[in-house]
Formats: structure tokens, sequence, C-alpha cells
């Protein structure tokens, strides 16, 4: 089983919804991704869960998690997205960086464009890898 982390700095918007999007689109018997955070926070941002519903994926039930160099050992690839130099570094693991803006406290028209290029970029990743998709 490969897994993919996305990890951003508390883990509770870019992140949830990178890892929500894979989850949802490729193959869950061979690869799955998980959202991480160098500063976890205690909850998914509201206005991340808001847009995610919109799109018919439900993140209320999702928590934050500390990104711990053990997590990422076990990893395959990393995406970061914003977490820059606090993300950890470990030899031989395939490495991603996505310049995407942070949607906490954003309006519901800003947090749904990030939303969407998200998903954009996931999907495309997906690709460019020959990972499989879900059934």
């Amino acid at each position: 089983m490969k897994t993919v982390i996305f990890a951003c700095v508390h883990s509770a918007g870019r992140s949830q919804m990178a890892a929500a999007f894979f989850n949802q689109l490729a193959d869950p018997s061979s690869i799955r991704a998980v959202a991480a955070g160098t500063e976890p926070a205690t909850r998914v941002h509201p206005e991340v869960v808001a847009a995610m519903r919109e799109v018919g994926v439900d993140l209320s039930d999702a928590r934050p998690q500390h990104l711990t160099e053990e997590l990422a050992r076990r990893a395959d690839m990393l995406v970061t997205m914003g977490c820059g130099e606090r993300c950890p570094v470990v030899p031989g693991l395939a490495r991603l960086d996505w310049s995407l803006a942070d949607p906490k406290g954003q309006s519901t028209e800003v947090v749904r464009v990030i939303r969407d290029d998200i998903a954009a970029r996931v999907r495309q990743l997906i690709h460019e890898r020959g990972w499989p998709l879900r059934p």
C-alpha cells in the first residue's frame, strides 16, 4: 500500500481537502492519502468543511494530525502546501510543493477557488504518476 501525505502548517484546510479528493479518486486497495501538519490545529476550518460539503465531501469528522518524521518515513510521497522548511526532510522521499493560499478565514468564494485548484492538482498528480483510479 502506497501512502501520500498532504501537509500544511495546521492540517486544517489545504491538506484536508487534498487528502479527501485523493482518497475519493484513487484506488484504495493500492494507494491512500493522509493529511498532516507541522503545527496541527484542533479542528478543520469551518469554511473548509462548508466548501467541501458543497461538492459532496464530509470533513466534519476529520481531525488534523501531526506530521512527524516517522509518519513521513512510512510515506511514498510528501506534498507540501505552505509548511516549507518546517516539514521533515526524508532522504529518498518524493516531494512536491504546491504554492496555495491558506483558506483560513477566507470568504466562501475564495475557499471555493482554492478547493477547485486543489481538486485539479490532485487529479493531475494521480494521472501523472499513473496511480490507479477507484474502480
